[in-house]
């Protein structure tokens, strides 16, 4: 390489860094999202905490599943397995399987996350400040295992307007069949 082709190269670096200094900037101006639609109870009784040992997880999760789960990592957009999932069902946290999403409430985002305008419960998904790639955002977690599933952002639908946006490695769906056959073998 010519010195011209390094500083070429260094400068479009040092101009690329500056813009992503300014995106994060802006974005962090902007308002985190409020829940503002009350879910359906699943439960009366309180949520009990899992916690288990970093082996442990590595144990139960897939090696992908572990880097997004447990150390907030994402899958790149249209890869994951539920980001075009149409059918009708539940999605349940992948570590601990607590149930967090319905297809009801699963909606065409463009951006090639599974995104969702509520939880099934409020009380089922923590909120977390999230300052990482030089921006504020608002990180969702499962309340029972403190799983990362991915973001939330004020850009969704009515009537909340909030958009999750889960990563498909943080979760287990099950088909609406399943879990009404489910249901019916707890109430014998």
């Amino acid at each position: 390489m010519t010195n011209n082709q390094h500083t070429i190269i260094k400068w479009t670096l040092a101009g690329s860094f500056a813009a992503l200094i300014c995106l994060g900037a802006y974005l962090s101006q902007i308002q985190s999202p409020v829940i503002a639609a009350e879910p359906e109870t699943l439960s009366d009784e309180p949520l009990k905490k899992i916690v288990k040992p970093e082996s442990e997880w590595k144990k139960i999760l897939s090696k992908d599943q572990y880097r997004v789960v447990r150390k907030k990592g994402t899958e790149r957009a249209f890869t994951g397995e539920y980001w075009n999932n149409k059918e009708k069902g539940v999605y349940h946290c992948v570590a601990c399987d607590l149930p967090l999403f319905s297809s009801d409430t699963k909606f065409k985002s463009g951006t090639g996350w599974p995104s969702y305008w509520k939880p099934i419960k409020k009380e089922y998904v923590g909120e977390k400040k999230d300052r990482s790639f030089f921006m504020t955002r608002v990180e969702v977690i499962c309340n029972r295992c403190d799983g990362h599933l991915g973001h939330v952002f004020d850009d969704g639908p009515r009537p909340t307007g909030l958009r999750y946006c889960i990563n498909s490695a943080a979760l287990k769906f099950r088909k609406k069949e399943a879990s009404e056959d489910i249901e019916k073998k707890a109430d014998k």
